[in-house]
């Protein structure tokens, strides 16, 4: 009897495990995600890593309240590049927003200007 457990156990262990990797993280009732849309154009590792970097520091910037309009724009069309794959205006972009953070992080440390004093 033992021996027929152990056996419809395993058997049910392993049919729940071959499935396991369909629906990973999956919300109940939605389909699982597919991993790469056809009409997509996929952009280089290259620019993959500067619009990760923009976002991050867009993030960065978002949360000390010193995040210029550039930048954000910048990373909107980046976004929209990475999006239709222009990998170059990708790079482009994202490396405008990243530089503009930089510059809007770097204003933070500037001095008060107090006039009429």
């Amino acid at each position: 009897m033992s021996r027929i457990l152990l056996a419809l156990t395993s058997a049910a262990l392993l049919g729940l495990a071959g499935c396991s990797g369909l629906y990973v993280n999956q919300p109940a009732g939605q389909p699982a995600a597919k991993a790469a849309e056809p009409g997509k154009a996929a952009i280089s590792a290259e620019a993959q890593t500067a619009l990760t970097a923009a976002q991050a520091d867009v993030k960065t910037a978002k949360a000390k309240n010193a995040l210029w309009t550039t930048a954000e724009s910048a990373l909107k069309a980046a976004e929209t590049a990475a999006e239709k794959g222009d990998s170059a205006t990708v790079l482009k972009q994202a490396r405008l927003a990243s530089d503009q953070v930089k510059k809007g992080l770097a204003q933070l440390d500037y001095p008060i200007l107090k006039i009429g004093e």
